[in-house]
């Protein structure tokens, strides 16, 4: 058996959880970060859990499994590229142990982008549930917010009062 990695598989539109099932049957170790979100109708509100990146889920395997669950899974199209390798992606242990950190623990609304936001000072949460995050502070409309950065993927921010955190000095 290769090395174990973290890949992001592309999905099928609203085929995230269903995937997620496929794999865990499968016993293959995955992550779909979802977050329960509570939507308003006319007449009810209803708590939904919302996938966090829409048609992506994150598999924890070798390079064989991993060109394997493309071929015995039809609802995966592909496997996110890295840009300068032109080969499937890694991404970092750390990165995706402070992305699912970020999600399990916060009680804001986690929004992800792939656009660029402008790398700030590196920023520790200190209290909180999510305390202990290291990440980069970002402002958007005055609401002060920490970005987790997942290399070849983009950002997971999430919105935090700025008392909550203090600049880590850089070593």
């Amino acid at each position: 058996m290769g090395k174990i990695n973290w890949y992001a598989l592309y999905v099928r539109m609203h085929h995230e959880k269903r995937t997620a099932e496929r794999l865990a049957q499968m016993e293959v170790e995955y992550y779909l970060p979802v977050q329960e979100v509570i939507r308003q109708w006319s007449d009810r509100k209803k708590k939904l859990q919302m996938v966090v990146i829409p048609m992506m889920i994150f598999v924890h395997t070798d390079e064989v499994n991993r060109i394997k669950l493309m071929q015995q899974l039809p609802s995966v199209t592909g496997t996110l590229i890295d840009r300068c390798t032109h080969r499937p992606a890694i991404i970092r242990e750390d990165e995706m142990e402070r992305f699912k950190f970020m999600l399990d623990f916060s009680e804001e609304a986690v929004t992800f982008t792939d656009g660029p936001i402008h790398p700030g000072e590196k920023v520790q949460v200190l209290k909180g549930p999510l305390k202990g995050l290291t990440g980069e502070l970002i402002e958007t409309h005055g609401k002060t917010r920490v970005s987790v950065r997942i290399e070849n993927l983009g950002y997971a921010a999430v919105e935090i009062p700025a008392g909550f955190i203090e600049r880590l000095n850089e070593k």
